[in-house]
């Protein structure tokens, strides 16, 4: 059974947390954690930060408070979660109506500031309701984020990093708001049949202006809707089209990589290759062979 982390009790909160240590193993190759808790306002308080190396994400039990980050003041009540970079400047303010109770973790990993600028990118916000949400992931995810950091496991780095993943995901389910682009979708274009055009034709000579020219739209708004409908350019779309097609090719046939190439509206086996060396970090012949039938 996990150990219970102590009470600690102050003049301005009340909390329970752990301070954890990751093995340097976990803190070159893994997701690990640094602190996690819950915490009940005594009294009205302000917490500041800057400079961390860290990511925090904290779920508002109860009462109400607000968060200032990056030049804005979030207001925040029960229900409400904060995701946000620490290296930049925040602060957090209990109501002095209702105090608030929280339950936080603070982590990091190598790859962390590309996976917040994928979040944000796909419409993820600093903080954002779970009010409209069927049901609430996060309060027993930071639970169990708790309790393996207070147990004596032998494998508690793997297991947080794999809970840490999971909230990840999870967070990643909620940024992605392709409603947000139908409210802004004033020309009744169907991202859909976007889509479908590309799948017909993404083997011959096409881009993004000669699918703007299909739907006769702009291509700065075709590209701005639909990234925020797929969570991907155009380009790269029919990109990870013809790349899809050329790996079925190379594990399923014999076929020349001219040819491959040419099937899949990739021009030539000169670009082919660099291309597919580039997304998937190994040449085609590479993969034909630990792949290939």
């Amino acid at each position: 059974m996990p150990n219970s982390p102590p009470l600690f009790i102050g003049d301005l909160v009340k909390s329970r947390r752990v301070i954890y240590q990751p093995s340097s193993f976990a803190m070159q190759n893994l997701l690990y954690l640094q602190e996690t808790g819950s915490l009940t306002a005594i009294k009205p308080h302000t917490s500041s930060r800057q400079n961390l190396s860290s990511f925090l994400f904290f779920y508002v039990l109860d009462g109400e408070g607000s968060l200032a980050y990056q030049n804005k003041t979030y207001s925040m009540k029960k229900g409400d979660c904060a995701f946000i970079d620490c290296r930049n400047k925040y602060s957090q303010s209990s109501s002095s109506q209702k105090l608030w109770s929280l339950k936080w973790v603070h982590f990091y990993g190598p790859n962390m500031s590309e996976i917040y600028s994928k979040y944000l990118e796909r419409g993820g916000e600093p903080c954002f309701s779970l009010t409209d949400k069927k049901e609430n992931q996060f309060e027993p995810l930071l639970d169990l984020i708790l309790d393996t950091a207070s147990s004596s496991s032998y494998i508690r780095d793997m297991k947080i990093n794999e809970e840490l993943s999971q909230l990840l995901t999870i967070l990643m389910e909620y940024s992605w708001n392709p409603e947000r682009a139908k409210t802004s979708n004033t020309t009744g274009l169907n991202i859909a049949n976007v889509r479908a055009f590309i799948d017909q034709n993404f083997t011959g000579k096409i881009s993004l202006d000669a699918v703007a020219n299909q739907f006769n739209v702009n291509k700065s708004y075709l590209l701005r809707l639909f990234k925020q409908n797929t969570g991907l350019t155009v380009n790269n779309y029919i990109q990870q089209k013809r790349i899809l097609m050329a790996k079925n090719e190379l594990r399923f046939t014999n076929k020349t990589l001219d040819v491959i190439a040419q099937e899949c509206g990739l021009e030539e086996a000169n670009y082919f290759i660099r291309m597919f060396k580039k997304i998937e970090g190994l040449t085609p012949g590479v993969y034909r062979k630990r792949w290939g039938l």
